[in-house]
């Protein structure tokens, strides 16, 4: 399952050549949070029996950027493994094999893509 925000940046994920170094990052880093929710919102669009979406926080990578797509800022990059839970699935542990995803953080905490691939 693929869930794209804005297509004319997912070469920016591809893109990010001004990375600092990358630190795992815990979930109540704001911009961990807030990829979390948008993320949830448009799988959520897609598929209305999505109640959750659990982030593997000991396996994010989150890096400060300063690159730009086209003319749009791009200033964090987060990436890692999401468990997609499903209503009927009662536990985080019955969600099913992780997701892929790339997150990227325009200016102010701007959420500008959230992208999600299967294994």
């Amino acid at each position: 399952m693929a869930q794209v925000l804005k297509p004319t940046f997912l070469a920016g994920a591809c893109l990010c050549i001004g990375l600092t170094a990358a630190a795992a990052q815990s979930a109540l880093d704001p911009a961990v949070t807030a990829c979390r929710a948008t993320g949830l919102i448009a799988l959520q669009h897609q598929a209305s029996d999505i109640k959750d979406l659990i982030f593997d926080v000991d396996g994010l990578a989150v890096s400060d950027a300063d690159t730009q797509v086209e003319d749009v800022a791009i200033k964090k990059v987060i990436l890692g493994e999401a468990y997609i839970k499903r209503a009927g699935t009662p536990t985080a542990n019955e969600t099913g094999s992780p997701n892929r995803f790339v997150c990227l953080i325009g200016d102010k905490g701007k959420v500008l893509l959230t992208f999600f691939s299967a294994k």
